[in-house]
Protein backbone atom coordinates (compact mmCIF):
# COMPACT_ATOMS: atom_id res chain seq x y z
CA UNK A 1 0.00 0.00 0.00
CA UNK A 2 1.39 3.60 -0.89
CA UNK A 3 2.15 6.40 1.41
CA UNK A 4 -0.51 8.25 0.02
CA UNK A 5 -2.94 5.33 0.15
CA UNK A 6 -2.35 5.50 3.76
CA UNK A 7 -2.66 8.93 4.57
CA UNK A 8 -5.52 9.02 2.84
CA UNK A 9 -7.38 6.12 4.61
CA UNK A 10 -6.23 7.41 7.81
CA UNK A 11 -7.62 10.94 7.88
CA UNK A 12 -11.11 9.70 7.77
CA UNK A 13 -11.72 8.32 11.46
CA UNK A 14 -14.38 6.23 13.50
CA UNK A 15 -15.48 7.86 16.57
CA UNK A 16 -16.89 6.54 19.52
CA UNK A 17 -19.50 8.82 21.10
CA UNK A 18 -21.34 9.02 24.92
CA UNK A 19 -24.10 11.04 26.03
CA UNK A 20 -24.07 12.96 29.08
CA UNK A 21 -26.50 15.18 30.91
CA UNK A 22 -25.88 17.18 33.91
CA UNK A 23 -25.90 20.69 35.19
CA UNK A 24 -23.42 23.77 34.00
CA UNK A 25 -24.42 26.69 32.79
CA UNK A 26 -22.24 28.94 30.41
CA UNK A 27 -22.57 32.69 29.31
CA UNK A 28 -20.95 32.08 26.01
CA UNK A 29 -22.27 33.87 22.77
CA UNK A 30 -20.90 31.71 19.89
CA UNK A 31 -18.69 33.07 17.11
CA UNK A 32 -20.28 32.82 13.48
CA UNK A 33 -18.07 30.92 11.08
CA UNK A 34 -17.06 33.33 8.15
CA UNK A 35 -16.35 30.39 6.22
CA UNK A 36 -18.10 30.33 2.57
CA UNK A 37 -18.77 28.10 0.03
CA UNK A 38 -16.04 26.60 -2.02
CA UNK A 39 -15.02 25.92 -5.53
CA UNK A 40 -15.48 22.21 -6.14
CA UNK A 41 -12.07 20.35 -5.25
CA UNK A 42 -10.85 17.15 -6.51
CA UNK A 43 -12.17 14.10 -5.23
CA UNK A 44 -8.91 12.77 -2.65
CA UNK A 45 -8.97 9.45 -3.55
CA UNK A 46 -10.57 8.74 -0.44
CA UNK A 47 -12.44 5.54 -1.64
CA UNK A 48 -10.06 2.69 -1.18
CA UNK A 49 -9.74 0.71 1.98
CA UNK A 50 -12.63 -1.55 3.13
CA UNK A 51 -13.02 -0.32 6.60
CA UNK A 52 -12.81 3.01 5.17
CA UNK A 53 -15.85 5.45 6.00
CA UNK A 54 -16.50 8.18 3.98
CA UNK A 55 -17.35 11.37 4.47
CA UNK A 56 -18.33 13.76 1.81
CA UNK A 57 -22.08 13.73 1.60
CA UNK A 58 -22.36 16.65 -1.63
CA UNK A 59 -18.57 15.01 -3.46
CA UNK A 60 -17.32 18.29 -3.21
CA UNK A 61 -13.88 16.59 -1.92
CA UNK A 62 -14.14 17.64 1.42
CA UNK A 63 -16.05 16.11 4.65
CA UNK A 64 -19.07 17.21 6.40
CA UNK A 65 -19.73 16.83 9.98
CA UNK A 66 -22.60 15.82 11.81
CA UNK A 67 -23.62 16.98 14.66
CA UNK A 68 -26.00 14.81 17.00
CA UNK A 69 -28.57 16.41 19.44
CA UNK A 70 -30.84 14.21 20.50
CA UNK A 71 -32.34 15.99 23.20
CA UNK A 72 -33.78 18.51 20.68
CA UNK A 73 -37.57 19.30 21.25
CA UNK A 74 -39.04 18.72 17.66
CA UNK A 75 -42.73 19.60 16.63
CA UNK A 76 -43.51 20.19 20.58
CA UNK A 77 -42.55 16.45 20.98
CA UNK A 78 -39.88 16.73 24.08
CA UNK A 79 -36.21 14.83 23.68
CA UNK A 80 -37.60 13.97 20.26
CA UNK A 81 -34.00 15.23 18.51
CA UNK A 82 -32.74 15.93 15.74
CA UNK A 83 -28.94 15.89 13.67
CA UNK A 84 -27.36 19.24 11.70
CA UNK A 85 -24.55 18.78 8.92
CA UNK A 86 -22.28 21.51 8.35
CA UNK A 87 -20.53 20.96 5.16
CA UNK A 88 -16.87 21.74 4.60
CA UNK A 89 -14.96 23.73 2.07
CA UNK A 90 -11.54 24.64 2.25
CA UNK A 91 -12.08 27.76 4.64
CA UNK A 92 -13.46 24.84 7.26
CA UNK A 93 -17.32 24.75 8.49
CA UNK A 94 -19.14 27.73 8.76
CA UNK A 95 -23.00 27.08 10.18
CA UNK A 96 -24.95 29.17 7.64
CA UNK A 97 -23.73 25.98 5.31
CA UNK A 98 -25.78 23.35 6.88
CA UNK A 99 -28.68 21.29 7.10
CA UNK A 100 -30.81 20.43 9.71
CA UNK A 101 -32.47 16.69 10.20
CA UNK A 102 -35.54 15.91 12.06
CA UNK A 103 -38.53 13.91 11.54
CA UNK A 104 -40.61 16.48 11.15
CA UNK A 105 -38.60 17.29 8.20
CA UNK A 106 -40.26 17.43 4.86
CA UNK A 107 -39.44 13.95 3.19
CA UNK A 108 -37.85 12.20 6.68
CA UNK A 109 -40.05 9.58 6.94
CA UNK A 110 -41.53 9.00 10.35
CA UNK A 111 -42.86 11.85 13.01
CA UNK A 112 -41.25 13.42 15.76
CA UNK A 113 -42.00 11.98 18.96
CA UNK A 114 -41.28 12.54 22.71
CA UNK A 115 -37.88 10.41 24.06
CA UNK A 116 -37.15 8.86 20.36
CA UNK A 117 -34.02 10.71 20.71
CA UNK A 118 -33.18 10.65 17.24
CA UNK A 119 -29.21 11.92 16.34
CA UNK A 120 -28.45 9.86 19.71
CA UNK A 121 -26.34 7.79 16.79
CA UNK A 122 -25.42 7.95 12.98
CA UNK A 123 -23.20 6.22 10.27
CA UNK A 124 -22.05 7.36 7.19
CA UNK A 125 -21.03 4.91 3.77
CA UNK A 126 -22.15 4.94 0.03
CA UNK A 127 -24.92 2.67 0.83
CA UNK A 128 -26.08 2.93 -2.90
CA UNK A 129 -22.88 2.61 -4.78
CA UNK A 130 -23.42 6.31 -6.51
CA UNK A 131 -20.04 8.13 -5.51
CA UNK A 132 -21.86 10.09 -2.86
CA UNK A 133 -21.59 9.34 1.05
CA UNK A 134 -24.70 8.49 2.69
CA UNK A 135 -26.08 9.14 6.26
CA UNK A 136 -27.85 6.31 8.71
CA UNK A 137 -29.36 7.88 11.38
CA UNK A 138 -30.11 6.01 14.89
CA UNK A 139 -32.82 6.26 17.86
CA UNK A 140 -32.76 5.75 21.50
CA UNK A 141 -32.07 2.47 22.15
CA UNK A 142 -35.36 1.67 23.85
CA UNK A 143 -37.03 3.07 21.19
CA UNK A 144 -39.14 0.74 18.78
CA UNK A 145 -38.34 2.77 15.86
CA UNK A 146 -35.80 1.95 12.81
CA UNK A 147 -33.47 4.44 11.58
CA UNK A 148 -33.18 6.47 8.69
CA UNK A 149 -31.49 7.25 5.44
CA UNK A 150 -30.51 9.98 3.94
CA UNK A 151 -28.93 10.37 0.35
CA UNK A 152 -25.85 12.00 -0.56
CA UNK A 153 -25.95 14.13 -3.81
CA UNK A 154 -24.47 16.78 -5.63
CA UNK A 155 -26.49 19.38 -3.65
CA UNK A 156 -26.00 17.60 -0.38
CA UNK A 157 -28.28 15.45 1.64
CA UNK A 158 -31.34 14.58 0.19
CA UNK A 159 -34.74 12.53 1.16
CA UNK A 160 -35.63 10.01 3.32
CA UNK A 161 -35.54 6.30 3.59
CA UNK A 162 -37.51 4.34 6.51
CA UNK A 163 -35.50 1.30 7.94
CA UNK A 164 -38.44 -0.58 10.09
CA UNK A 165 -36.37 -1.93 12.71
CA UNK A 166 -33.02 -2.14 13.99
CA UNK A 167 -32.51 1.65 14.83
CA UNK A 168 -29.83 1.37 17.42
CA UNK A 169 -26.04 2.20 17.14
CA UNK A 170 -25.57 1.60 12.88
CA UNK A 171 -22.81 0.59 11.31
CA UNK A 172 -21.54 1.31 7.90
CA UNK A 173 -18.43 -0.57 5.91
CA UNK A 174 -17.60 -3.02 3.88
CA UNK A 175 -18.00 -6.26 5.64
CA UNK A 176 -17.47 -8.70 3.23
CA UNK A 177 -14.85 -7.21 1.11
CA UNK A 178 -16.92 -7.09 -2.19
CA UNK A 179 -16.39 -3.66 -2.74
CA UNK A 180 -19.93 -2.10 -2.08
CA UNK A 181 -20.83 -0.77 1.38
CA UNK A 182 -22.81 -2.77 3.76
CA UNK A 183 -24.71 -1.36 6.79
CA UNK A 184 -25.16 -3.39 10.04
CA UNK A 185 -28.10 -2.84 12.10
CA UNK A 186 -28.97 -3.80 15.63
CA UNK A 187 -31.77 -3.48 17.82
CA UNK A 188 -31.72 -1.70 21.26
CA UNK A 189 -29.98 -3.60 24.01
CA UNK A 190 -31.10 -4.91 27.32
CA UNK A 191 -29.05 -5.29 30.54
CA UNK A 192 -30.48 -5.26 33.58
CA UNK A 193 -30.65 -7.75 35.81
CA UNK A 194 -28.56 -10.39 36.60
CA UNK A 195 -28.81 -11.57 33.13
CA UNK A 196 -28.56 -10.07 29.36
CA UNK A 197 -31.59 -9.47 27.97
CA UNK A 198 -32.08 -10.89 23.85
CA UNK A 199 -30.94 -8.26 21.15
CA UNK A 200 -31.11 -8.60 17.07
CA UNK A 201 -29.11 -7.48 14.62
CA UNK A 202 -29.01 -7.57 10.73
CA UNK A 203 -26.67 -7.14 8.04
CA UNK A 204 -28.11 -5.59 5.10
CA UNK A 205 -25.50 -6.43 2.22
CA UNK A 206 -24.61 -4.03 -0.41
CA UNK A 207 -25.49 -2.20 -2.36
CA UNK A 208 -28.70 -0.84 -1.11
CA UNK A 209 -31.64 0.55 -3.17
CA UNK A 210 -32.60 3.75 -2.38
CA UNK A 211 -35.90 2.16 -1.84
CA UNK A 212 -34.57 0.73 1.33
CA UNK A 213 -33.58 -2.39 -0.34
CA UNK A 214 -30.48 -4.38 0.14
CA UNK A 215 -29.04 -6.92 -2.10
CA UNK A 216 -29.01 -9.71 0.32
CA UNK A 217 -29.97 -9.77 4.45
CA UNK A 218 -28.08 -11.87 7.45
CA UNK A 219 -29.65 -12.27 11.15
CA UNK A 220 -26.43 -12.50 13.17
CA UNK A 221 -27.47 -12.06 16.84
CA UNK A 222 -30.26 -14.20 18.10
CA UNK A 223 -31.76 -14.14 21.42
CA UNK A 224 -32.51 -17.62 21.85
CA UNK A 225 -29.28 -18.92 21.22
CA UNK A 226 -26.60 -17.14 23.50
CA UNK A 227 -23.11 -18.75 24.36
CA UNK A 228 -22.90 -19.92 27.84
CA UNK A 229 -19.48 -18.16 28.58
CA UNK A 230 -19.34 -20.05 31.94
CA UNK A 231 -19.32 -23.68 30.37
CA UNK A 232 -18.04 -22.82 27.32
CA UNK A 233 -20.76 -24.74 25.58
CA UNK A 234 -21.85 -23.96 21.61
CA UNK A 235 -25.96 -24.03 21.03
CA UNK A 236 -25.11 -24.73 17.54
CA UNK A 237 -22.89 -27.20 16.75
CA UNK A 238 -23.10 -26.92 13.29
CA UNK A 239 -20.83 -24.04 13.82
CA UNK A 240 -17.00 -25.47 14.20
CA UNK A 241 -15.26 -22.69 15.43
CA UNK A 242 -17.11 -21.24 18.61
CA UNK A 243 -16.32 -17.83 17.69
CA UNK A 244 -18.33 -18.25 14.28
CA UNK A 245 -21.40 -16.50 13.91
CA UNK A 246 -21.81 -16.74 9.82
CA UNK A 247 -25.07 -16.59 9.28
CA UNK A 248 -28.08 -17.07 11.65
CA UNK A 249 -25.87 -17.90 14.47
CA UNK A 250 -25.38 -15.64 17.75
CA UNK A 251 -23.33 -13.99 19.81
CA UNK A 252 -23.80 -13.58 23.82
CA UNK A 253 -25.73 -10.25 23.96
CA UNK A 254 -26.70 -7.49 24.27
CA UNK A 255 -23.62 -5.36 22.43
CA UNK A 256 -23.16 -1.53 21.72
CA UNK A 257 -21.36 -1.31 18.61
CA UNK A 258 -18.90 1.37 18.90
CA UNK A 259 -16.36 1.79 15.87
CA UNK A 260 -15.47 0.25 12.41
CA UNK A 261 -12.05 -0.43 10.95
CA UNK A 262 -10.37 -2.91 9.12
CA UNK A 263 -7.77 -4.45 11.98
CA UNK A 264 -6.71 -7.49 10.56
CA UNK A 265 -6.28 -6.16 7.32
CA UNK A 266 -8.08 -8.46 5.07
CA UNK A 267 -9.66 -5.51 3.45
CA UNK A 268 -12.64 -6.16 5.13
CA UNK A 269 -14.36 -4.16 7.63
CA UNK A 270 -14.50 -4.96 11.48
CA UNK A 271 -16.82 -3.77 14.50
CA UNK A 272 -14.75 -2.99 17.49
CA UNK A 273 -18.28 -2.86 20.53
CA UNK A 274 -18.84 -3.39 24.26
CA UNK A 275 -20.51 -6.42 25.61
CA UNK A 276 -22.38 -6.74 28.84
CA UNK A 277 -22.25 -10.06 30.43
CA UNK A 278 -24.91 -10.08 33.68
CA UNK A 279 -24.45 -9.10 36.25
CA UNK A 280 -23.20 -5.48 35.89
CA UNK A 281 -20.63 -6.93 33.86
CA UNK A 282 -19.27 -4.90 30.61
CA UNK A 283 -16.42 -6.19 28.08
CA UNK A 284 -15.33 -5.59 24.47
CA UNK A 285 -14.62 -7.38 21.68
CA UNK A 286 -14.77 -7.65 17.64
CA UNK A 287 -16.51 -8.68 14.74
CA UNK A 288 -13.91 -9.65 12.28
CA UNK A 289 -16.14 -9.33 8.96
CA UNK A 290 -15.82 -12.36 6.62
CA UNK A 291 -17.21 -12.75 3.13
CA UNK A 292 -20.02 -14.67 4.88
CA UNK A 293 -20.92 -13.17 7.91
CA UNK A 294 -18.73 -12.49 11.06
CA UNK A 295 -16.22 -14.29 13.49
CA UNK A 296 -15.86 -12.83 17.19
CA UNK A 297 -12.79 -12.02 18.36
CA UNK A 298 -11.56 -10.84 21.98
CA UNK A 299 -10.60 -6.86 22.68
CA UNK A 300 -9.62 -5.69 26.15
CA UNK A 301 -10.77 -3.38 28.32
CA UNK A 302 -14.69 -2.81 30.08
CA UNK A 303 -16.31 -1.38 28.05
CA UNK A 304 -15.45 2.67 27.48
CA UNK A 305 -15.17 4.47 24.65
CA UNK A 306 -13.54 2.78 21.72
CA UNK A 307 -11.79 4.34 18.53
CA UNK A 308 -10.18 2.61 15.21
CA UNK A 309 -7.40 4.11 13.66
CA UNK A 310 -3.78 2.84 12.09
CA UNK A 311 -1.72 4.56 14.97
CA UNK A 312 1.55 2.96 13.96
CA UNK A 313 1.51 3.28 10.15
CA UNK A 314 1.86 -0.80 9.77
CA UNK A 315 -1.21 -0.73 7.54
CA UNK A 316 -3.40 -2.93 10.01
CA UNK A 317 -6.27 -0.50 12.31
CA UNK A 318 -5.39 -0.52 15.49
CA UNK A 319 -8.42 0.15 18.69
CA UNK A 320 -8.11 2.50 21.07
CA UNK A 321 -10.18 2.35 24.19
CA UNK A 322 -10.68 4.91 26.57
CA UNK A 323 -11.70 5.88 29.62
CA UNK A 324 -13.64 2.89 31.80
CA UNK A 325 -14.41 1.75 35.43
CA UNK A 326 -11.58 -0.37 35.53
CA UNK A 327 -9.29 1.30 33.49
CA UNK A 328 -8.58 5.29 33.86
CA UNK A 329 -6.92 6.49 30.82
CA UNK A 330 -6.17 5.36 27.43
CA UNK A 331 -4.75 2.45 25.86
CA UNK A 332 -4.29 0.50 22.47
CA UNK A 333 -4.38 -2.34 21.16
CA UNK A 334 -2.47 -2.98 17.76
CA UNK A 335 -4.16 -4.91 14.76
CA UNK A 336 -2.48 -7.47 13.15
CA UNK A 337 -2.95 -10.26 10.38
CA UNK A 338 -4.27 -12.35 13.41
CA UNK A 339 -6.59 -9.68 14.98
CA UNK A 340 -6.08 -7.80 18.18
CA UNK A 341 -2.42 -8.01 19.39
CA UNK A 342 -2.70 -8.89 23.38
CA UNK A 343 0.04 -6.69 24.63
CA UNK A 344 -1.59 -2.73 24.78
CA UNK A 345 -0.21 0.76 25.10
CA UNK A 346 -1.81 2.47 27.77
CA UNK A 347 -1.22 6.07 28.70
CA UNK A 348 -2.41 9.20 30.57
CA UNK A 349 -1.22 12.95 31.50
CA UNK A 350 1.44 11.50 33.17
CA UNK A 351 3.19 10.38 29.64
CA UNK A 352 6.13 12.63 29.11
CA UNK A 353 4.94 15.06 26.75
CA UNK A 354 1.38 15.64 27.46
CA UNK A 355 0.25 18.52 29.31
CA UNK A 356 -1.80 18.62 32.18
CA UNK A 357 -1.23 16.38 34.98
CA UNK A 358 -3.10 13.18 36.23
CA UNK A 359 -5.84 13.95 38.71
CA UNK A 360 -8.48 11.80 40.17
CA UNK A 361 -11.84 12.65 38.73
CA UNK A 362 -10.12 14.49 35.83
CA UNK A 363 -11.75 10.96 32.87
CA UNK A 364 -8.55 11.44 30.43
CA UNK A 365 -10.41 8.97 27.57
CA UNK A 366 -13.96 9.93 28.14
CA UNK A 367 -14.34 10.41 24.79
CA UNK A 368 -11.83 9.94 21.86
CA UNK A 369 -11.42 9.70 18.01
CA UNK A 370 -9.01 9.01 15.64
CA UNK A 371 -7.34 10.54 12.63
CA UNK A 372 -4.24 11.74 10.76
CA UNK A 373 -3.97 15.49 11.99
CA UNK A 374 -0.72 16.16 10.61
CA UNK A 375 -0.74 14.29 7.14
CA UNK A 376 2.99 11.88 8.05
CA UNK A 377 0.63 8.55 7.67
CA UNK A 378 0.16 7.95 11.39
CA UNK A 379 -3.15 8.47 13.19
CA UNK A 380 -3.30 10.93 16.09
CA UNK A 381 -5.51 10.11 18.82
CA UNK A 382 -8.26 13.13 20.18
CA UNK A 383 -9.41 12.46 23.82
CA UNK A 384 -12.12 13.71 25.91
CA UNK A 385 -11.06 15.04 29.15
CA UNK A 386 -14.08 16.64 30.51
CA UNK A 387 -13.03 16.68 34.40
CA UNK A 388 -10.10 18.41 34.01
CA UNK A 389 -9.92 21.81 36.07
CA UNK A 390 -8.83 24.68 33.96
CA UNK A 391 -7.24 27.73 35.46
CA UNK A 392 -9.17 26.66 38.94
CA UNK A 393 -12.67 26.08 37.06
CA UNK A 394 -13.75 22.71 38.53
CA UNK A 395 -14.64 20.16 35.12
CA UNK A 396 -14.06 22.91 32.87
CA UNK A 397 -12.56 20.27 30.47
CA UNK A 398 -10.29 19.66 27.69
CA UNK A 399 -9.28 17.97 24.33
CA UNK A 400 -5.59 16.21 24.19
CA UNK A 401 -4.15 15.76 21.15
CA UNK A 402 -1.18 12.68 21.34
CA UNK A 403 0.59 11.69 18.02
CA UNK A 404 0.65 8.29 16.26
CA UNK A 405 4.21 7.12 15.41
CA UNK A 406 6.03 3.66 13.92
CA UNK A 407 6.20 3.03 17.79
CA UNK A 408 2.59 3.55 18.82
CA UNK A 409 1.78 6.58 20.93
CA UNK A 410 4.37 9.53 21.59
CA UNK A 411 3.73 12.05 24.19
CA UNK A 412 6.08 14.36 21.53
CA UNK A 413 4.40 17.03 19.85
CA UNK A 414 0.97 16.59 21.98
CA UNK A 415 -1.09 19.25 22.80
CA UNK A 416 -4.27 20.73 24.84
CA UNK A 417 -6.93 22.75 23.83
CA UNK A 418 -9.88 24.01 26.36
CA UNK A 419 -12.10 27.44 26.60
CA UNK A 420 -9.09 29.37 27.46
CA UNK A 421 -7.15 28.73 25.07
CA UNK A 422 -5.68 31.64 22.75
CA UNK A 423 -7.85 31.57 19.78
CA UNK A 424 -10.51 29.08 21.13
CA UNK A 425 -13.99 31.10 21.50
CA UNK A 426 -15.52 31.35 24.35
CA UNK A 427 -14.91 31.02 28.07
CA UNK A 428 -14.09 27.79 30.34
CA UNK A 429 -17.03 27.76 33.27
CA UNK A 430 -17.96 25.32 35.57
CA UNK A 431 -19.14 22.10 34.31
CA UNK A 432 -19.10 22.55 30.90
CA UNK A 433 -17.06 19.39 30.31
CA UNK A 434 -15.47 20.41 26.80
CA UNK A 435 -14.59 17.55 25.45
CA UNK A 436 -17.52 15.38 25.92
CA UNK A 437 -17.68 13.79 22.29
CA UNK A 438 -14.39 14.53 19.60
CA UNK A 439 -14.27 13.39 15.65
CA UNK A 440 -11.37 14.29 13.36
CA UNK A 441 -12.34 13.95 9.78
CA UNK A 442 -10.58 16.27 7.01
CA UNK A 443 -13.40 19.13 6.86
CA UNK A 444 -10.61 21.28 4.51
CA UNK A 445 -9.81 18.78 2.12
CA UNK A 446 -6.33 19.32 2.40
CA UNK A 447 -5.67 15.66 3.58
CA UNK A 448 -5.13 16.66 7.53
CA UNK A 449 -7.94 15.67 9.68
CA UNK A 450 -9.89 18.64 11.86
CA UNK A 451 -10.79 18.22 14.99
CA UNK A 452 -14.16 18.94 16.30
CA UNK A 453 -15.10 19.06 19.91
CA UNK A 454 -18.11 19.76 21.95
CA UNK A 455 -19.39 20.43 25.15
CA UNK A 456 -23.29 19.25 25.87
CA UNK A 457 -23.51 21.45 29.18
CA UNK A 458 -23.08 24.31 27.32
CA UNK A 459 -25.94 26.89 27.65
CA UNK A 460 -27.68 24.76 29.78
CA UNK A 461 -27.57 21.75 28.14
CA UNK A 462 -28.59 23.58 24.57
CA UNK A 463 -25.03 22.33 23.58
CA UNK A 464 -22.07 23.67 21.06
CA UNK A 465 -19.39 22.74 18.75
CA UNK A 466 -15.98 23.98 18.16
CA UNK A 467 -14.28 22.91 15.11
CA UNK A 468 -10.03 23.32 14.88
CA UNK A 469 -7.64 22.73 11.87
CA UNK A 470 -5.46 20.57 11.65
CA UNK A 471 -1.80 21.13 10.19
CA UNK A 472 1.85 19.72 9.26
CA UNK A 473 2.46 20.62 13.08
CA UNK A 474 -0.65 18.98 14.83
CA UNK A 475 -3.72 21.33 15.59
CA UNK A 476 -4.24 25.17 15.34
CA UNK A 477 -6.69 27.15 17.32
CA UNK A 478 -6.29 30.26 13.90
CA UNK A 479 -9.76 30.47 12.39
CA UNK A 480 -10.91 27.72 14.92
CA UNK A 481 -14.86 28.21 14.94
CA UNK A 482 -17.94 27.34 17.40
CA UNK A 483 -21.49 27.30 17.00
CA UNK A 484 -24.66 25.74 18.74
CA UNK A 485 -28.24 24.91 17.89
CA UNK A 486 -29.44 29.26 17.42
CA UNK A 487 -26.28 29.75 15.09
CA UNK A 488 -27.89 26.78 13.06
CA UNK A 489 -31.54 28.11 13.44
CA UNK A 490 -32.38 24.58 15.31
CA UNK A 491 -33.95 24.07 18.86
CA UNK A 492 -31.62 25.59 21.64
CA UNK A 493 -33.89 24.52 24.87
CA UNK A 494 -31.64 21.34 26.56
CA UNK A 495 -30.78 20.29 22.96
CA UNK A 496 -27.56 18.61 24.12
CA UNK A 497 -26.29 19.36 20.61
CA UNK A 498 -22.40 17.12 19.85
CA UNK A 499 -24.06 14.74 21.96
CA UNK A 500 -22.63 12.51 19.17
CA UNK A 501 -20.07 13.97 16.02
CA UNK A 502 -19.38 12.47 13.20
Amino acid sequence: MSRAHRTARLTVPVIAVSLLVGGGLSALTLGQGTARAAAPAADAGRAGAAAKVTEDFNGDGYGDLVVGAPGGTVSGKAKAGYVVVTYGSKDGLDPARKKVVSRSTSGVPGAATAKQAFGKSFTKGDLDHDGYTDLVIGVESRSSAGAVVLWGSASGLTGGTKIATHGFNPQAGDFDGDGTTDLALFSGPGYYGDDPIGQQARLWKGPVTRTGTPAKTLDFLDKSQWWDYDSDQRPDPTCADRECIDGPRSVQGPVVPKAVGDINGDGRADIAMNDYYGDGEWGNSVLYGTPTGFKRGQAPGSAGELAIGDVNGDHYDDLALGDDDYEPGVRVAFGSADGLKAQTQGFDQNLPGVPGAEEDGDRFGSSIAVGDVTGDGYADIAVGVIGEDVGGVTDAGDVVLVRGSAAGVTGSGAQAFHQDTAGVPGVAEKGDLFGAATALLDVTGDGRADLAASSVQENAQAGAVWSLRGTSTGLTATRSVAFGPKDVAAPNTAALFGSALR
